[in-house]
């Protein structure tokens, strides 16, 4: 709320120390080390270093009832269209305030139309590059509009699929389309129901709290629109063509395709009614004997091996079935530990020992601390002192035997412009391991980004690369880089490629993993949590990675805790 608050007041042009005390507020709450209900219950909120009496106050009301009018009232006394504008990639409050103060545009097609007649690019501070981004921006924001980014449909379908499985009616379920194959977006939500008895289902899709709009609703099919946007599809099918049905729905189109090419060869017709002959006329002949009870006896009945949904994108993986070459997918439980993850010190909300405890819990047997480093500003990154003082902070830690886990002591190295790293040598060679990453100055040209990122690989202290393109999924595009030459390098200099599990950015993207994973490329399939909860996206993960047709012996927290110390050990920074 904090945030929010110093965006809306930089939108209105309030005086910058104003907006400055709501951000360091923020940094504040976020670093807390004790829970923020006692700080409240003793009175000592205001006596935090950032936060003064007034924004105590207001911490204190939102805490205490859920709302707060402040916010309320300064939302309400800006445009909307101003408020809307920043959903807008690469468009701030600062820019957004001046183009109103200037031109008087307060909505996104103003905005647009001062872009296109050069209203905007005469602005200073401005000019034609700047304007034709924010033309590109805003196509991006329609654009992404229509997607939701994997964990969030799943969050929003998994609930929705278990009241399906709980209705008396419903003798099979399951979601389909590019939710169950795991596609990094998804469009809508697709389920699939196998019943003699469509209405009750009907009826219960279509009542859902969540529904905000119903677009069609039949004998055994309904569409509805979810409060936040997304559309929902159901199709109720006989329990004797579910199978069929889930195969053709779960797609892809270019995997079905194909498919139902195999099944013409054999002088079969495959659809999502069933497996069957053309008979007179080119209609499907009710075959006997083809009656199956799971997906893997209809890729049995083409000579095929079970296709995981993960790789069906029509990219090999029937030819792969066919010859018996398809990959033994990583799974959840091969996972023994996580890297790159953050705490307090930086721009996490648990401490090291919250973390660790939750590493626990999850019966992770290691777990890595990778706190930012000094250049990460705005993420709080730590210095060479602070950098000393947590690895004698996991250390301890360690030594003292309280949890299970094994804490590797890392940290997140900025990889700065000239491709340098932002610690002293000196003290990365104290650290278990290294990830450097870039989260600045992603406007560099492919040349000068890729030789950047090589030169950071190259360091003699470097153990992963971290999110190698820098997206934020239907929010920052990739910056430009040679993703090959970079996977090139990381081979050369035996350093792993992460495959950053935080669902805004599953990077590197799975479509390049098969061929590099080939090559003898090391994964780490890399959560980047920034809360107990976070260490979850490991599993969102492992998802991405099976899409990349990884094993397990192709990821590097599949190993033992043996292992790993090991590896770490003989990788040790020895410059």
């Amino acid at each position: 709320m904090l945030e929010a608050i110093s965006v809306l007041l930089e939108l209105k042009g309030e005086n910058p120390f104003k907006v400055r005390a709501y951000q360091t507020g923020a940094r504040a709450l976020e670093t807390l080390e004790s829970d923020l209900g006692a700080y409240i219950a003793a009175g000592e909120l205001g006596e935090v270093k950032g936060i003064g009496k007034a924004l105590a106050e207001k911490i204190s009301t939102l805490y205490t009832t859920g709302k707060l009018a402040y916010y309320d009232d300064l939302k309400a006394s800006i445009p909307p269209g101003l408020i809307e504008m920043l959903e807008i990639p690469g468009l701030g409050p600062k820019k957004i305030r001046k183009v109103c103060d200037a031109l008087g545009i307060e909505d996104i097609d103003a905005l647009a139309a001062g872009c296109r007649n050069g209203d905007v690019a005469a602005l200073q501070g401005f000019g034609k590059k700047t304007a034709e981004k924010i033309l590109a921006g805003i196509a991006n924001r329609e654009a992404y509009g229509k997607r939701h980014r994997w964990y969030d449909a799943f969050v929003i379908a998994q609930p929705i699929l278990e009241g399906l499985r709980q209705l008396p009616e419903v003798a099979l379920a399951e979601h389909a389309g590019s939710l169950r194959r795991c596609m990094e977006t998804v469009g809508d939500l697709d389920f699939l129901v196998g019943s003699a008895h469509p209405q009750p289902i009907m009826n219960w899709f279509t009542q859902q709290p969540e529904v905000k709009e119903i677009t069609a609703k039949g004998e055994t099919k309904a569409s509805i629109r979810l409060q936040d946007g997304l559309q929902a599809d159901l199709r109720v099918v006989p329990e004797a063509q579910f199978y069929y049905a889930l195969h053709h729905f779960t797609g892809s189109k270019d995997h079905n395709v194909k498919m139902r090419q195999r099944a013409l060869e054999r002088g079969l017709s495959l659809s999502e009614w069933g497996l069957g002959e053309k008979g007179a006329g080119g209609k499907m002949v009710d075959e006997v004997g083809r009656t199956i009870d799971s997906e893997a006896g209809l890729f049995a009945l083409l000579g095929l091996a079970f296709i995981p949904p993960e790789l069906r994108e029509g990219s090999g993986e029937i030819a792969a079935a066919e010859n018996d070459a398809l990959p033994n997918l990583v799974e959840e439980r091969d996972i023994r530990g996580v890297f790159h993850n953050h705490t307090h010190a930086s721009d996490g909300h648990n401490s090291l020992r919250e973390m660790t405890q939750a590493a626990q819990d999850l019966g992770f047997e290691y777990w890595g601390v990778a706190d930012h480093s000094k250049a990460s500003f705005q993420a709080n990154g730590l210095d060479e002192e602070r950098v000393l003082q947590q690895i004698a902070e996991v250390q301890a830690l360690n030594e003292a035997g309280t949890f299970t886990p094994y804490v590797f002591a890392g940290v997140e190295c900025d990889i700065l412009k000239d491709g340098s790293l932002d610690l002293e040598d000196s003290v990365l060679q104290q650290l278990d391991y290294v990830v450097v990453s870039v989260h600045n100055a992603f406007s560099l040209d492919e040349t000068a980004m890729t030789a950047r990122i090589i030169k950071a690989i190259e360091h003699p202290a470097t153990t992963m690369l971290g999110h190698l393109t820098g997206r934020l999924l239907l929010k920052r595009e990739p910056y430009a880089v040679d993703v090959q030459k970079v996977i090139d390098a990381a081979l050369a200099n035996h350093v792993i490629i992460e495959l950053n599990a935080n669902p805004w950015r599953l990077d590197m993207d799975w479509r390049h993993w098969r061929k590099a994973a080939e090559r003898g490329l090391m994964c780490s399939i890399n959560p980047d949590a920034h809360d107990t909860a976070g260490f979850e996206f490991y599993k969102t993960g492992v998802h991405i990675a099976r899409k990349g047709w990884l094993e397990k012996s192709h990821v590097f927290n599949t190993w033992s805790l043996d292992k790993v110390r090991a590896y770490l050990s003989d990788k040790t920074f020895a410059g």
